[in-house]
């Protein structure tokens, strides 16, 4: 079913330009609007400093998580095994293709400042999933891969929320060092 559906996406590559370029776009650039957001978020009240806290925490958690997950574990990549349509860039062939790092963050994030602002959580989780799409149409990626690294991204970002009691001193901190430094400017 994995193949099928991998298949299914990437049968396409190649033969839509725009749509190639695009995917490219997405997978390579994706995560600048991310950041972006957070900025903008930060450079409001403290309520959204405190979002862009957890969603920091939990990108954070999911980058040490994925990391680990690569170090003990390894699934070939799509590529390194049967032919495929391939977009640049091509990631090193010993590298693990579960979990996606561009997906696990995305959705850490994404999940994060759903919890808290819903437009705005939509909004992410749908280019979070589009990052997961483009991975697979740029034949880097399975399916599986993706919807692994999703489920992964938004477990951390529900389970630092539930465990936000634990972080409040970290971030109240880092908020009161902040407003007390842009106060003395």
């Amino acid at each position: 079913m994995d193949d099928k559906i991998f298949r299914a996406l990437n049968q396409f590559t190649g033969k839509y330009r725009s749509v190639d370029i695009f995917m490219i776009m997405v997978s390579k650039k994706l995560r600048y609007v991310f950041v972006f957001l957070l900025v903008i978020m930060w450079l409001q009240d403290n309520f959204y400093k405190r979002i862009t806290s957890l969603a920091g925490i939990s990108a954070i958690i999911t980058l040490l998580i994925t990391s680990l997950i690569k170090l003990i574990y390894f699934k070939p990549r799509p590529f390194s095994k049967k032919r495929v349509n391939l977009l640049a860039p091509v990631p090193s062939k010993k590298d693990s293709t579960f979990p996606s790092k561009h997906t696990t963050i995305a959705f850490s994030v994404a999940i994060s400042v759903l919890l808290y602002k819903r437009i705005l959580g939509y909004i992410l989780s749908v280019l979070a999933f589009l990052s997961g799409i483009s991975r697979i149409w740029m034949g880097q990626h399975y399916p599986s891969d993706i919807l692994g690294s999703a489920l992964i991204g938004s477990i951390v970002a529900i389970c630092v929320n539930f465990t936000s009691r634990i972080w409040e001193p970290f971030i109240t901190r880092v908020i009161h060092t902040y407003n007390r430094f842009i106060s003395l400017r």
